[in-house]
């Protein structure tokens, strides 16, 4: 490594750890701009996670954050998709051991991102797969949409994370069960929808590679009594597939 490389390497290292063997930390100048860059990861994971400061208030969120960034630092100049590892750290946390849901609201805070930001493909229209025999239609297979995403948690997770997202306060009386979550894209943005384990499952099987006609008898056996064509069909209907 050549001698600007290291200085490079040394100097982002020291913007995120406390050491005296870099030369430049005891220049004043430098302690302004490792607080500006500070600055700017703590903004970027308080827009890119505003659920869970809604939740937890600003100066919790942002003293929380601050640990994260000095654990786990950016690795990418464009901040707003920092914080792919901000749940877990949540979920590690024990000053949040009072919240246990919170570390799955910020997984459904980034699931909303990457939507959001996902590469923009066509998706499959249902008249294209009606268009096929019966035969044709059970080896085909097809793959969840780019800015498909989905979640299960064990707890009412999607249910506060709306709330969250609202500035509303979360009801007293809430359900305490598990829920499923789906993340989809549209033109008129990103919605994160309540669904169901088959649906989950579904886009899991196709998702893996599985033909449709393997996916569906799968479901079928997990769910015997559920309308697997509605349910595909509603998946189809909200662009949850991409074209092949």
């Amino acid at each position: 490594m050549n001698g600007f490389a290291a200085f490079q390497r040394d100097f982002a290292a020291a913007l995120f750890a406390d050491t005296s063997s870099f030369a430049p930390v005891s220049h004043p100048a430098f302690a302004v701009y490792r607080n500006t860059v500070m600055r700017a990861c703590l903004d970027a994971l308080e827009a890119n996670f505003p659920a869970v400061a809604c939740l937890v208030g600003r100066d919790w969120f942002r003293s929380a954050a601050a640990i994260h960034v000095a654990s786990s630092p950016p690795r990418d100049a464009r901040l707003a998709m920092y914080g792919e590892s901000f749940a877990d750290f949540l979920a590690g946390f024990e000053p949040a051991g009072s919240l246990p849901y919170l570390a799955d609201v910020a997984r459904l805070d980034r699931l909303y991102m990457e939507s959001l930001h996902a590469e923009d493909v066509p998706t499959l229209c249902a008249d294209r797969l009606a268009a096929l025999g019966p035969g044709a239609l059970a080896r085909t297979c097809v793959r969840p949409h780019p800015a498909t995403r989905w979640f299960s948690s064990a707890m009412p997770s999607r249910t506060i994370w709306e709330a969250s997202r609202r500035g509303e306060a979360v009801h007293a009386d809430l359900s305490w069960q598990p829920e499923q979550a789906l993340v989809l894209r549209t033109p008129q943005g990103v919605h994160v929808l309540s669904a169901g384990p088959l649906e989950i499952d579904l886009l899991e099987a196709c998702a893996a590679g599985a033909t449709l006609g393997e996916a569906t008898l799968a479901a079928a056996t997990t769910h015997p009594d559920a309308r697997i064509d509605l349910t595909l069909s509603g998946l189809l209907r909200s662009g949850a597939f991409a074209t092949p």
